[in-house]
This record gives structure tokens, sequence and C-alpha cells, in this order.
């Protein structure tokens, strides 16, 4: 797919990689570095790294073509783009690196081809200083003429050196050496085994970052990538932008028919065969530089090869070995002469069994067992101490541990054969003798088997079509289950022949299986590949190419080759002396190593938003299904003789009509081979296969007979004597995908595959299902042994993406467990005779276990309503009576865990050809379904609205925005606080309209919670808003007042033309006496009893401990007559808080009860027997707490009302508004019963009521 490179400058510098459909579009502000060095600006990444320096960021957006307004875009490249291999930081400069030039090598498989990078661009994303920068034409192999620095000082300028140098040239030439290769067609950076067969399309999820190169430059955008939505990561896989890289050799050979070791006469179409070397970046570096083993477990140098041979027909084979530096920490010095490059090991053996632990753990299990070939010389110092050292830490490694006493080497996770190269290849036969290791390794070669896919036919018919449909596809018959690794000093020379053995006892080992034989023409192009391997891996790590390709290519050691191998002893003597410094630097710099070198961040606001309200509304696209299962288990005991038998009454029992053919079926075999010394070694796929068109052609018959879809082989594994396979219905392999398959050995420490599990997952619509069938070990007393088992392959078994059995949603075993019954064979036969399945149930050894979580936690098993499965006298119902007198058990189990699955059925089948029953279980399995248009129109809906909402604030935005979008996706700076803001958008306006409040109450007796902290973002436990009862207010009298039939209770005031409610009291009211203005002519003044707000419900103990501090700082109020006690308030001076109780404990005397409230009609026909005398100063009378409020229709009326003490301390007061923003101080005296301005309303009578004679 074409990719056009593009670039605007203004207002702010972006790229875009425009394809035919979509568009990606990186941009960078100017003030986005600055605000994050300044500390300005925070993020939901880390403002600045450990080493102080500012994060790189950037904004990204993957969008479709005809949405990006490519007119402010101009011509970034002149030549064709193939794809981007990430961003890198240098002097702190942004680069985008985008290849340029590539050639097509290798052709795996069809549709699957690898191309050679040969020459890459650096553009800067953050200035155009190096825009029209152009540096010379690269050299294909720049290693000889660059100097420490990495830069190629003394090529095409002679003597005087340019005074501008591109930044990223050292980075170009090593990339464009023609060493780095990608596909866009498949999953380059894992062997063939570990991919799906059906994938049409690679995930870059799945990619194995050990042989990632680019993974430090194509993170970000990986990580941008994962959190687009399914439809968008889609095309943005589909576009191919993103590359990805690795490091290595890749050649294709075209095999004739007439050369191919099968031949397929049907088609015509040649043959190839492939040579894949991925070496890994995890240790990377040069000879001297980069030697042994890290605390990680990784070693330098460290080199999976594969081998791939294709056919027309669809056969497809893989063999797999590795390469890398000898498991020690140790180093060797440089030098001009050979003897100068002295070895030296730099840890003590108990500081190197952790990293040697660790590194044989991950070989174990990426690749199964590991026979380790050490090349090593007998005779050389150095050499010496690491060869001892290496059989000291095998010797120990855990893998190890479990091996019984005396049993053989065959039998071992990690074994070790030492093979002094140069010792036997120093007699007459030369490097001939060379072959004398296969003697020392066939066993080995047999046991590790090899991976082996052919293409099947699926005539698929259905009731509605009366002609069938043929459908292709790729279905595993074989898996490597081991690995060699080899090794020499430098895992260059030596090491690369004696892989071209090991490579050649594959392929011969694959053909003999099938009856073939390759001719000398086959084999001259196999070693041919390998010397060209060993070539291009020997100028990665030494400078030069191989020693000995002569004697590998040709298969004899020629004089002009041994002269060829001396110049190259002196050219890497040279290189390793005083280029590879150099060379080294610029790897640390590729793959993001070098101290204060920072990966850049990229963010996208839009996206980012949608993908989290797409999770927040999954509900809305989201459904699901019942869809059924049957399972099935049976231990064959090697018979060869149930092909032809009938196996309906186990695969299509008859059961309720609702669990007849079920959408998947999964059949365990165990014991499908005898289990001979010679057979546990290896896995022949033959008997499986005839198994397996036995149960489909079982069940296909029985879905004809009902009118039903016909069943297809989905995939199938085995393991020696374990197979799985799972059919399915034709109609629903549209809805599984990611489908994978996996085995572990646990028999004989692991070793040999009588023991083991096999298991294969799918993904069913949107919920992951897993089975596994397993054997375990057998014995009576071994139940230990079987937990162990369980634990092995429940850990150590990984699909692709490091997946493990526990990631799934649904989890079905099956298989013969061995686990037996705790009784003796006389009790357990008689329990049997009386059906006393229970006691024997009490007594079983799996139950027992499980019950005390030792094996199959979370696992739950069905209620047993079936007798023991084993042992019985073959082809009768009669358990064991031969001399052994096996005792009966339930060896044959199906467990299940998902929170989704309802087992139904539980029960076995009459089949008598073996000493075991067959056991069946069916299900019903819920599946969640992701409606994927459902889901696209939401994230669309959501995307707009994003959009409109923060306007143009993205990577695609017009030139005449502003520089909004570096807030876009910042947090604020402490929790509780808004994000920033700026010019254009306020955190707290709302697109720039003036501040209103449109809060409105949640219900009619709803009032805002007083006890909510004043700063708004402050987090609390307080709620908005609480609830008030609301009861009919009402007006205290004082006994023998003169007003009692002239007052008037009302329950609103009219206040600037607003009518407002009184509130309403609780039901213990504190009342407090209201001051009235003193008449023009007497001294005293008639006072009145007025309601006053009463406290809210909610209001704390200390908000009235204050206001009370505050009325205790008051003088005494004067004499009043005695009062009711539900009137009488507490003395300030004799309590600090406000009594609760209509009782105070300050009552000495008791009070009449109060009379029904009168209704106020007038003035009082007579003055009130007492007066209260009138203080001359406003701070003497202070006992009231309401306040006299004017009453506008009467005016003429109103006195001026004393005012009360100050609410200050030192004669001002501060106040908060809403906001919790301090206003400054006040220099009114301010009144005690005052309330906050912005709770007064208009006129400051808010929630006050006046109560005044007429």
């Amino acid at each position: 797919m074409a990719i056009r490179a593009l670039l605007r400058d203004h207002p702010h510098r972006s790229i875009a990689l425009v394809t035919e459909t979509h568009a990606l579009v990186l941009r960078h502000s100017p003030t986005t570095a600055g605000s994050i060095a300044d500390g300005s600006l925070s993020s939901d990444s880390p403002q600045t790294y450990q080493n102080g320096s500012a994060v790189p960021r950037c904004m990204v957006e993957f969008t479709e073509s005809e949405e990006v307004d490519l007119r402010d875009y101009r011509g970034l490249s002149s030549q064709s783009v193939q794809g981007t291999l990430g961003l890198i930081t240098v002097d702190n400069d942004i680069f985008l690196c985008l290849v340029t030039g590539s050639t097509r090598v290798a052709t795996v498989r069809p549709g699957e081809t690898v191309r050679r990078i040969h020459a890459v661009e650096f553009h800067c994303l953050n200035r155009p200083d190096f825009d029209l920068l152009l540096s010379d034409e690269i050299n294909p192999y720049p290693t000889d003429s660059l100097s420490q620095d990495g830069f190629e000082h003394a090529s095409g300028h002679g003597r005087h050196q340019p005074a501008f140098e591109h930044p990223c040239l050292a980075l170009k030439k090593l990339l464009s050496g023609g060493t780095f290769y990608y596909s866009t067609d498949f999953d380059l950076t894992n062997r063939l085994q570990d991919r799906s067969p059906d994938n049409a399309l690679f995930e870059i999820d799945n990619l194995d970052e050990a042989f990632l190169w680019n993974s430090y430059m194509i993170g970000p955008l990986v990580k941008f990538r994962s959190r687009l939505a399914s439809q968008e990561r889609d095309a943005l896989d589909s576009s191919q932008i993103l590359t990805s890289v690795i490091r290595g050799f890749v050649l294709t050979i075209t095999l004739t028919a007439s050369n191919a070791p099968i031949r397929d006469t049907s088609s015509g179409l040649p043959s190839t065969l492939t040579l894949i070397s991925r070496l890994s970046c995890r240790r990377a570096g040069t000879r001297f530089n980069a030697r042994g083993i890290d605390d990680d477990g990784n070693v330098a140098n460290f080199v999976e090869t594969e081998t791939v041979f294709w056919s027309p027909s669809g056969l497809c084979f893989s063999y797999a070995q590795v390469r890398g530096s000898v498991p020690l920490f140790w180093e060797q010095a440089t030098g001009l002469l050979p003897g100068q490059q002295k070895i030296q090991i730099t840890r003590s053996a108990e500081a190197t069994q952790p990293a040697f632990d660790k590194h044989v753990k991950d070989l174990e299990m990426n690749y199964g067992a590991v026979h380790v070939l050490n090349l090593l010389s007998d005779s050389k110092p150095g050499e010496i101490d690491l060869t001892r050292r290496y059989r000291y830490h095998i010797l120990k490694s855990p893998l190890n541990s479990g091996t019984e006493k005396g049993a053989s080497t065959d039998h071992q996770l990690l074994r070790q054969t030492e093979f002094d190269f140069h010792a036997e290849t120093k007699g007459p036969g030369g490097y001939e003798a060379a072959s004398m290791i296969r003697h020392l390794i066939d066993r080995s070669v047999d046991g590790f088997a090899y991976y082996m896919s052919e293409e099947v036919e699926d005539h698929l018919s259905t009731a509605q079509s009366s002609e069938d449909q043929i459908r292709r596809r790729s279905v595993v018959v074989l898996q490597q289950e081991g690995v060699f690794r080899t090794n020499c000093l430098d895992c260059l020379d030596r090491t690369n022949l004696i892989q071209t053995i090991i490579s050649q006892l594959a392929v011969e080992a694959f053909l003999g299986h099938r009856g073939e034989r390759a001719g000398p023409d086959f084999w001259m192009r196999h070693s041919s590949l390998w010397a060209d391997n060993g070539d291009h891996l020997s100028k990665i790590y030494a400078g030069t190419g191989a020693l000995k390709s002569s004697f590998t290519r040709h298969g004899k050691m020629s004089l002009a080759g041994a002269i060829a191998d001396a110049r190259k002893s002196a050219t890497r003597m040279y290189i390793n002396n005083f280029a590879d410094k150099g060379r080294q630097n610029t790897m640390d710099v590729l793959l993001g190593r070098l101290m204060g070198q920072n990966p850049v961040h990229l963010y996208d606001p839009i996206n980012d938003y949608v993908m989290a309200e797409l999770n927040r509304r999954s509900a809305g696209f989201t459904s699901s299904k019942t869809i059924r299962l049957w399972v099935g288990t049976f231990n064959l005991n090697g018979r060869m003789t149930g092909f032809d038998q009938d196996l309906s009454p186990w695969l299509c029992p008859k059961l309720d009509a609702s669990q007849l053919h079920p959408e998947i079926v999964a059949v365990g075999f165990q014991e499908i081979v005898e289990l001979s010394p010679q057979q546990i070694m290896s896995t022949d796929p033959a008997i499986r296969q005839r198994w397996e068109r036995a149960v489909k052609k079982t069940l296909n018959d029985h879905a004809r007979e009902h009118g039903e879809t016909e069943y297809v082989l989905l995939r199938s594994g085995q393991l020696v004597g374990a197979a799985l396979s799972i059919f399915v219905k034709a109609h629903v392999i549209q809805d599984i995908k990611n489908v994978e398959g996996s085995v572990k050995k646990t028999g004989m420490s692991g070793m040999a595959g009588n023991k083991g599990a096999v298991a294969i997952r799918m993904d069913y619509e949107n919920t992951r299902i897993c089975f596994v069938t397993a054997h375990l070990a057998a014995g009576f007393a071994n139940y230990e042994e079987r937990n162990r088992d369980y634990s092995t392959i429940s850990n150590g078994l990984r699909f692709q993406r490091n997946r493990s059995i526990a990631d799934h949603d649904t989890i079905i075993w099956l298989g013969d467990f061995n686990y037996r019954i705790g009784l003796s064979d006389e009790k357990v036969r008689k329990l049997i005779r009386m059906g006393d399945l229970d006691t024997l149930y009490t007594n079983d050894q799996l139950n027992l276990q499980m019950v005390a979580g030792l094996t199959f936690p979370f696992y739950s098993e069905a209620r047993i309503m079936f007798m023991p499965t084993y042992k019985y006298n073959l082809g009768s119902d009669t358990y064991d009576t031969s001399e052994k007198s096996r005792i009966p058990a339930w060896c044959d189990r199906v467990l299940r865990k998902g929170e989704n699955l309802r087992q139904v059925n539980y029960n076995t089948a009459p089949l008598l050809f073996s000493d075991h029953r067959p056991v069946y279980a069916t299900f019903y399995c819920t599946v969640s379904i992701v409606d994927d248009l459902v889901k696209e129109q939401m994230s669309r809906e959501i995307y707009e609205r994003r959009r409109n909402e923060i306007g143009g604030s993205t990577a695609i935005a017009r030139p005449n925005d502003t520089d909004d979008e570096d807030l876009i996706g910042y947090d604020s700076i402490a929790p509780g606080f808004p994000p920033a803001s700026s010019d254009r958008r306020k955190w707290w306006l709302d697109n720039a309209m003036p501040v209103r409040s449109n809060v409105k109450p949640p219900g009619p007796n709803s009032v805002l919670n007083p006890q909510r902290p004043s700063n708004p973002f402050a987090p609390t436990d307080e709620p908005d808003w609480i609830e008030r009862k609301a009861t009919q207010p009402r007006v205290l009298r004082r006994s023998g007042s003169s007003e009692d039939t002239n007052t008037k209770a009302t329950s609103g005031v009219d206040v600037g033309g607003t009518s407002r409610r009184l509130p309403q009291p609780l039901e213990s009211p504190r009342s407090i006496n209201a001051i009235q203005p003193p008449p023009p002519k007497p001294k005293s003044a008639s006072t009145a009893p007025q309601s006053v707000p009463p406290p809210l419900a909610s209001s704390s103990s200390q908000s009235t401990t204050r206001a009370t501090d505050r009325t205790s700082r008051k003088p005494p109020p004067p004499t009043v007559p005695k009062k009711p006690v539900v009137l009488r308030s507490s003395s300030c001076s004799s309590s600090p808080s406000m009594p609760n109780s209509p009782h105070p404990s300050s009552a000495t005397v008791a009070s009449p009860p109060l009379p029904p409230p009168p209704r106020r009609t007038g003035l009082p026909a007579s003055p009130p027997p007492q007066s209260r005398p009138s203080t001359s100063t406003p701070s003497t009378s202070t006992t009231n707490r309401g306040r006299n409020l004017p009453n506008p229709s009467n005016p003429t009326n109103v006195s001026p009302a004393p005012t009360l003490p100050p609410r200050t301390d030192g004669g001002s007061f501060s106040t908060r508004n809403p906001r919790g923003t301090e206003r400054q101080p006040s220099t009114v005296p301010r009144q005690l019963m005052d309330e906050d301005d912005d709770d007064r309303g208009q006129d400051g009578l808010r929630g006050w009521e006046a109560l005044k004679p007429q």
C-alpha cells in the first residue's frame, strides 16, 4: 500500500503519513515541552524522568484521510515511503524514521513476504533545521569506516568535515546496512509454530519484543494503537504504516519440481526453502563489548534460526534452533595479538546461578527440553574454565533437580554434550569430521520432533444446499518439543557449521517419516543458505564474514577458502579494536539504552476519551447468547480395534433434544498409541488422524440424519499418547478466531511425552475458551505427583502473547487424571455392587485433594452418578480380574471453571474395547457478543461530540487554531483541583459565557448542606443536599402577653416583591426574643416572641460551639420577665452550647403549659406588663439573636433597631465565597446573626421573617 509523507510547517509542525483510506498525523507544539519543563502543566504520564529531563510529547491522531485538510501540507520525501520504524529523540529533538528503500528477499509461504531494508530517512518533528540536510549515499556495509562516535568521518569529504551533520547519520547507516528485515504480511518475530496458521493479518500485540529491534522506537505508536477502537486498530494494521523489524538474516531459495524432495505433480508450482535468523536485541552488541550473560538471563549474540520448507500441496515444515554466548558472567579484552585476548570470569558460581537459571528457564518455557552443544576447546586455558563452570551450572539447574538417580540423560529437561570442535577436526578428515556429532545428538533429534502443518479440504453440506462447499485450511500435525542450544566462544564460525548439520538431520527425519529422500542438489542449496547465514551474522557481531564458510558452502576446504579466512581474521582484529566502540554506541541509541535518552510520549485527546466512554457504556453494544458444548475423554489403552466400531453411544448419546448437535465438540484421547520406551520420546500423528476421521464420520452421519450442519475439524494437537481434537459446526467457524494450540510434557521430569497435556484455546465471539486434555502420573499412592503435574501444566503451558490457561473465561479439563479411590479393592468392589457411590466419592483422591485446595483450585465437578471407569477386562463390564487386580477408580474426569458455564450431563458410554470407559459431559456456555456496528456508531457519536467540545485541539486542526491543544490530556496538579486552563478555555466558565448557576434542588424539601467544605473541589463525604421535614410553622407567645389575641402567624413575608416561605422549625426549636424598636414616648419597649430558622438536622456540634463562643463574649443582657421553659434560652455564661432539651438544666421554676397560638389581628390593646429598659449603646442589648426588618408597606412606623456587636476579631472579618476564594476584609461592623451575602439574596432577607405589630 502506497504511503505519502507530508509536512506542514505552520502554525505547528506536523507530519502526516497518508494512505488511500487513512492518515496518521503527528503534531508537535513548541509550548508543550516548555510547559512541562517549567512544571506549569502536568499529565497522566510523568512530567520528568528520573534524570530530570522533560518528557518529549507529541499529539497523534489516526483518522480517515478525507477528514484531514491537506491543503497546507507539502511533500516530505522524494522517495516512496514503505512504513515507519517509529520515533526517537536525539539531543532533545524528536525524529520520525521512515523506510524509503527495501528489497523482497523471501516468501516463506504464499502471501508471506519478507523485505530487506536498504534505505531509511529521519525527519525532525519539532524544528525544520534538518529538512534540507543531505547526506552521502549509504555504504551497504559501513562498519569498516565508522569511528568511535559512530560517524563515518573519513568517507567522502577528504580532510574537511561538514560544518553541520545530521544527528541521526550513524543510525541511518546502521539501519541501511542490509541487516534489518521486515514483513507487512505476517509476524516475522515469531517462529512458524508460535503463529496461528489461520491469521490472515498478524497483530502487533503478538510480536516478540526479544527480537523486535525497533521496539523502543515503535513503542509509543504501539501504545497509541492499543487505545484505539477495534475498527480503527484494524485499519491502522491494514494501512501497513507501522513496521516491525528484526535483525539477522532471511533468504528464500526456490526449488523446482525436479529438485524438490517432495514432488507435487498436481499444481506444478515450485517449492521453497527459507532460512530465518533472528538476532535478540536484549543483549545486543559487538564482539568484545557484549559477552556472556546479564542479570535478567539474556546472553550476547543470541540467535534463533528457523529452517522452513513449503510444498505447493500445502505441506509445511519448520525446525528452530538457537545459539548464544556461554551463559556466565565473563569478559574478554581486545588485543592485536590472539594471545592477548584473555578470558576473565567476573562472578562466583553462587552469584551466577540465579541468572543462569533464568536463562535456561526461559529456554524451557519457549522451546521445551534443551540440549546444550558446547564446542569450546579442551586445551585452551580460558575456554577450559568456561566449560568447567558451564558444566557445574547445568548440574545445579532446577530443570534437572527432579531427575531420578540413575535415570537416563535422555529424560532430562537440560542436558549437555561437550564436543571439542578444534580437536575433532585436526585430523586428516578436516572439518568433515564434525559430522561425527550426529551420533551424539540423533536421539534428541528424534525426541524433539519438528513442526509440520498441512492443508486439508472440508466438504461442507447443509440441509438447505445439495452441493458440497469445499473449504481449504491449514491444520497443525506436529509440533517441535525441544531445542538445541549451540555455542562456541563467539557463536559464529564453529557454531554455524554444527547448526547446518542439525538442520540437515531434522529435514532428513521429516522426509524419512514421509518416505521421501532429497537429492544432492537440494542439499547443496541447503548448505549455501547456511553459509550465507553465517556470513551475515558474523558481520553483525564481529565485522567480517564467517570463517569456515567455504567448507559450509561446498562441503570441502580449499586453499582459497583458507586465505579468505586469514584475511577475515586480520580484518576482525582491526574492527574489534578500533571500530566496535562506535558501532556499540549506535546500537545503544537505537535500542534506547543511553543515559538521559527518553521515549516520546504520544497522546490523542479525543480517542483516549472515546475509549474511556466506550468502556463505561459497554452494556449498550454487548449482548450474549448460549451455545452448547460436548466434551468427552477416552483412554484407548493403545488399542487399534475401535476405528470401525460404532462410537455414537459416546459421541451422540440419547439426550434431551436441546442437548443434541452442540456447536463445539472437544474429544480427548489418552494412550492413543502404546506407550513403549521407543514411543514416549516422539509423536506419530498417523493414529490420531485415523481416530479424527472416525469421530468426524460419526458426528456428520448423525448431523445429516437430523438435517443439521456438518462438523469440521477446527484444530488438533498431540503429545505422544495424549491428543485433543476440536470439532465445530461449519456455520459457527465465522464466530471463532485466534485458535491456538500448545503442549506440556510432565513424564520423566518433563522430558518424555508419556504424561503431560495438550491444550487448545479459541475466542468464540468475545469469550475466551480453553480445553485441556491431560494424562497425569499413574500409581495408587502418587497423588502428590499428580498434584505437581497439574501445577506444572497450569503454570508452564503457554499460548501466544504468553497467555496461560488461567487467562480464559471458560476452562474445561478432560482426561485420565489417574486419581484413585482410597479404599481396599475388596471394599470398593463391595460398594460398587451395593451402588453406594457416595461412600466411594467421599474417599476419592481427587475429591479429597480438591477440598484441601491442593489441586485444581476453583474448579468444579458435577455429581458423579456412574460407576468407576477403570479398570475393566477387555470386552466386558467386569472389573480387572488379572493378577494385578487394579482397584476400580474414577480415573477419567471432566472439570470446569467459569461463571458462564452450566453443566447438564455427566456420564459414561458402553464402549468395551478398552480397559477404560469413555466419559462425556455437556454444557451450556454463555458467550458475550459485541455488536461492532452499534459500537462503531456509538464511538462515532462520542468522537464527534468530543471534537465539538474541544474545538480544534487535535493533531489535524487548522492553522488558525491556538495553543490550547497543549492543555488537552493534562490532569490537575493535585487531586481535587481542576485541570489547567488557557485564554480560550477556562474551567470555571462554560464556553466563555458569564458565570451563572444552573443547579436545581433534587426535591421540594431539599436544601444545601452547610457542612460541605467551602472549596467545591475538595474531597468530602458530605452530600450536596439534605432533606428537612416539612412541618407547619408556629409562633411561640409569652404567657400572659396582650398580644395573644392580636398576633398573626404568617408563613411568608413579601420582601422586594418576592414571596418567601418561612423555614420550618424542627421538633425542638430554639426560640429567642425579638428586639422591637422602642416606642417614641415611654422608655419601655414591648417584646414579642419570634420564631427563627432552626438548625438543620445535619448541623455539626462544631458549628454550634463556634456560635456559642461568639455569644459568650457579649455583655450580659438586662433582666427580663420570666417566660415559659420552652422559650427560655440558657445563659451564655453558664453553658458553652445550646441545649437540645426543651427543659434546660438552668430552669428552676415550672411554667404553665403554652396556650394555643393566637392569630395576630392588630396592635396590642395595652402596653406589656413589664418593659425592657432601653440601652444607650448597641452592645448592651444582645440577648435577642433575631433582627428587625423594615416593613415596606408601612415605612413610617419603623424605628432604627439597635445594632448587635460586630462579629469580628479585632474589628474586621473575612468571608469566603462559594468557590473558596477569600474576600477582602471588611471594616463594616458585622451583626452576629448576619448571613453571608450570597445567602441573603437580593436584600439579604432570605430565610428570615419580620414579625412586627401593625
